[in-house]
């Protein structure tokens, strides 16, 4: 059977009112005006069919029927408000679900974790690898990490990293095939591609648009391996097999460890980015903006 409740607004309205026994003073302790208070003790005991306060000249008691009432109402409210502290406490700690994409989650994020679980020990993050857009209405996830313009409706965004795009070999592929150090002479190489490339926000990452770009014309773009996921070709470029374009949001560890090279000057700034992303307002919950302050730090160029 449905509960029966006045308003909560007016529950606070009269609990400070009656601790008080002052409409000013409970009006200071709520933030608002002393009209809105009378306003709203007066909507509840409409709403009760009751007198709760003795309103004199300059004084406010309550009624034999407010003293009553009081004691129950401060209480409950006590009890609402160590239920939200103990919430708020229970979620500095536990599981956290992100969804992420397969090839950022393996290239940039797992590398980082270490540094997020010594700062947040007691969260335990559950990694859901994905590339499908998460429904936070239907799915068990927390937050998100997406690569777009960041034009999502009915979610929190917050971008932490952008990226440009360039050739990259590993260096022993260089070493084999020196005259790479001339973009003109990418003829009769094997280009490595990147296949997910899927919309117009996204076509900088293909070899057909960097060529382009890049003035060059006479390189076959359509010949050498493809693959699904971006992890995937960088694996296939370490292993020397031939030359991909380097993202560098996901490469650039592997650049400073001299274990790919980058081949030429010219790169494409990227108009999308990488975006955490989550219920509008789960960004008050505490795991949630840990997270997304990490990921903030991590990224200081943003």
């Amino acid at each position: 059977m449905a509960r029966k409740l006045p308003p909560l607004n007016a529950l606070r309205a009269f609990e400070a009112a009656a601790r008080h026994l002052s409409f000013t003073r409970a009006a200071d302790e709520l933030f608002v005006t002393q009209a809105a208070v009378s306003h709203q003790v007066k909507t509840l005991e409409e709403h009760l069919g009751i007198k709760l306060f003795r309103r004199l000249n300059r004084a406010l008691m309550l009624t034999d029927e407010g003293q009553k009432y009081f004691p129950d109402v401060r209480d409950a409210l006590d009890q609402l408000a160590q239920a939200t502290k103990s919430l708020h406490k229970s979620d500095t700690s536990g599981v956290m679900t992100l969804s992420v994409m397969p090839s950022f989650a393996s290239l940039w994020l797992v590398p980082r974790l270490q540094n997020f679980t010594t700062a947040y020990p007691d969260i335990d993050l559950r990694i859901s690898a994905d590339d499908k857009i998460v429904d936070f209405n239907q799915d068990d996830v927390d937050c998100a990490i997406r690569y777009g313009l960041g034009k999502w409706p009915n979610v929190y965004t917050q971008k932490f990293l952008s990226e440009a795009v360039f050739p990259v070999c590993s260096p022993l592929y260089l070493e084999k095939h020196p005259s790479l150090s001339d973009p003109e002479n990418l003829k009769g190489h094997v280009l490595l591609h990147d296949y997910a490339v899927i919309n117009e926000s996204e076509r900088h990452l293909s070899w057909k648009y960097w060529l382009a770009k890049a003035g060059i014309n006479d390189v076959d773009h359509t010949r050498g391996p493809k693959f699904s996921h971006t992890h995937m070709v960088m694996q296939s470029c370490l292993a020397g097999e031939g030359v991909a374009l380097g993202r560098s949001a996901m490469i650039q560890s592997e650049l400073d460890a001299g274990r790919l090279v980058r081949l030429y000057d010219y790169a494409i700034k990227s108009k999308v980015a990488y975006y955490f992303v989550c219920p509008p307002n789960a960004i008050e919950r505490f795991k949630i903006k840990a997270f997304c302050d990490w990921l903030l730090s991590e990224s200081p160029e943003t």
